[in-house]
């Protein structure tokens, strides 16, 4: 159960169109190592985690992952916003309007649609939670390029944001990864029933 608060975990407010720089960062909205795969990989994986600990940690984490999403969409709509059609497509945006206006639309910066083959839920807690602590760096990379691409400091002050949530993400997984190992690596104790007794 989650308590919605109606307002961004971190404030966004860009005064400046770009799509160009909108087209770039859309792939932390729907491409592979962006926010809504992020959200559903450890949304998915808590289930199958042996401790309360490193389910709650997923838990955490995925559901901060949907306000990182809210974020990402929230940039790509400012730098889109009433940007006509012609600076759309001079953009580079030009097959993501006519499919889509000025909506938000799960895809990477290359424009290849959200699908949910890049998740992955083994069921195996060591092998999820290393694929995590991999993802949380490949989305704390992704953030510095796209800081690099940009100069508007409206732009890159989110962004950064995000980015430095990546690494405390990395942390929690590190954390979730110990204490699974511990559980896993604890010896297992059986009762011997005495000769005879067939309970």
């Amino acid at each position: 159960m989650w308590v919605y608060e109606k307002r961004l975990e971190y404030p966004v407010k860009i005064k400046t169109c770009n799509p160009k720089m909108a087209k770039y960062i859309i792939t932390q909205y729907g491409g592979p190592d962006g926010e809504l795969a992020a959200s559903l990989r450890y949304l998915s994986q808590r289930f199958s985690m042996p401790t309360n600990e490193a389910k709650g940690i997923l838990n955490d984490v995925g559901t901060e992952e949907l306000a990182h999403l809210e974020m990402v969409g929230s940039i790509v709509y400012q730098l889109t916003k009433d940007v006509p059609a012609d600076v759309m497509e001079k953009a580079g945006l030009g097959a993501y309007y006519s499919d889509h206006d000025h909506a938000i639309y799960p895809m990477s910066a290359s424009g290849v649609p959200f699908n949910a083959a890049c998740l992955q839920s083994k069921g195996d807690p060591i092998a999820d939670l290393v694929e995590d602590l991999a993802a949380e760096q490949k989305a704390r990379a992704t953030y510095e390029n796209l800081i690099n691409l940009s100069d508007d400091p409206d732009v890159i002050d989110p962004l950064r944001f995000l980015r430095e949530r990546e690494i405390v993400h990395f942390q929690r997984f590190g954390e979730a990864l110990r204490i699974v190992q511990d559980r896993l690596s604890e010896k297992k104790h059986f009762v011997a029933k005495p000769p005879g007794n067939p309970d």
